[in-house]
């Protein structure tokens, strides 16, 4: 395709769009289920913020800038793009918001589930976590769950570990059947198209942090070794500290990534009840900063992929795990207003793990609280 097709097909693709939503009330433009908080006129915006760059990219190579035409073909299509830019600049995002979402029936099931209470992005378990021995994933199923998450358009779906898996165990029996596991969940989340996998760092059973933590870095290097160049990302999730668990400390998280053989494919997964219960404060906008610039300078933000969004039931620093309903636990509101608001989290997931129902009515409710948090001026706007 040539660079004059390549603009014109961009033109006629934004045309057939537009075209398409002729007619289209306010209240209809914002009653797609499938864009979530975002109205038709908000993707348009970040559709033509993208063409945008695009058509930048041309530019440069036909030594075309904005302010001044050239005597190349196209040189109206290009002016055109550029008032488009001007007229629909991209919004300010914050969190892609969801839940937890069980996968009863299957796991294209968790999906339809996530749609129908507003959920930009969901978590989920690749099978049933209760259990060591799980069936394949059926090919009809992972149609399915590709199908229906085209049709829905929520991203990212990520997956979580099953609770039973333990790459720190020092018992070999034990370590051999959490890695075997935890390979067949990442070949799950391929097939799926996942990209990322949480799990929780594990427990050292008495046989120290550094031996522990070896353990899950030798564990990772061969569960990865069996899926090379894998697009999934494992994220070590940071834990409360009960027990002899690892991931309490932001330094156990970065010891595991420095031991691993490949660290670009380990990032994290910031878990609010479990931060605050293993001491780290976020309860004013200065003990907020202090704990975001501590992750910062020992892990680095770039590597932070995923947030779970959970008051916690006990105080500060008491390494009890207990999720509590937003705002509604020792964290409070502060916490997630300043998380919601901060610009170099946007776009990230940030999912709830709190207690619901079937029904699913208190996971309704506590996204609508953090919605709520969202500041004027990080609002998407018609």
């Amino acid at each position: 395709m040539s660079i004059a097709e390549f603009v014109t097909q961009l033109d006629g693709d934004r045309r057939r769009l537009l075209r398409s939503i002729e007619g289209l009330s306010d209240g209809e433009m914002r009653a797609v289920p499938a864009v979530g908080d975002w109205s038709v006129r908000d993707v348009l915006g970040h559709i033509a913020a993208w063409e945008w760059e695009a058509v930048k990219a041309v530019g440069q190579v036909l030594d075309w800038h904005p302010g001044r035409g050239y005597d190349r073909d196209h040189a109206e299509d290009l002016e055109q793009f550029e008032q488009l830019r001007v007229q629909r600049p991209a919004p300010a995002v914050g969190l892609r918001l969801g839940a937890h979402m069980s996968i009863a029936g299957g796991v294209s099931k968790a999906l339809e589930r996530g749609q129908s209470i507003g959920c930009q992005a969901i978590q989920i378990f690749t099978r049933n976590q209760r259990q060591w021995k799980s069936k394949p994933l059926a090919p009809e199923e992972i149609e399915r769950f590709h199908r229906i998450q085209a049709q829905t358009a929520i991203g990212p779906v990520v997956a979580h570990d099953s609770y039973l898996i333990n790459l720190g165990s020092p018992d070999d029996r034990m370590w051999d059947k959490s890695l075997r596991a935890y390979t067949l969940e990442l070949q799950h989340c391929q097939a799926l198209g996942i990209p990322y996998l949480v799990m929780h760092p594990g427990s050292h059973l008495g046989s120290g942090e550094e031996a522990g933590m070896r353990r899950v870095a030798t564990a990772l290097d061969q569960a990865h070794g069996a899926a090379p160049g894998a697009a999934v990302m494992t994220l070590l999730e940071t834990t409360a500290g009960q027990g002899t668990n690892l991931g309490h400390r932001f330094e156990h998280l970065a010891t595991i990534r420095a031991m691993v053989q490949e660290p670009g494919r380990v990032g994290i997964c910031f878990d609010t009840c479990h931060v605050f219960a293993a001491g780290y404060d976020m309860r004013s906008p200065e003990t907020y900063a202090s704990t975001m610039a501590e992750l910062d300078r020992i892990v680095g933000l770039e590597w932070l992929h995923c947030l779970h969004l959970n008051d916690c039931k006990k105080g500060l620093g008491d390494r009890v795990d207990r999720h509590e309903h937003i705002g509604q636990g020792a964290m409070g509101l502060e916490p997630f207003r300043l998380l919601i608001n901060d610009p170099r989290l946007a776009g990230l997931p940030g999912l709830l793990e709190t207690p619901k129902g079937p029904d699913m009515l208190e996971d309704v409710e506590n996204l609508r609280v953090l919605r709520s948090l969202l500041e004027r001026q990080h609002q998407v706007q018609d």
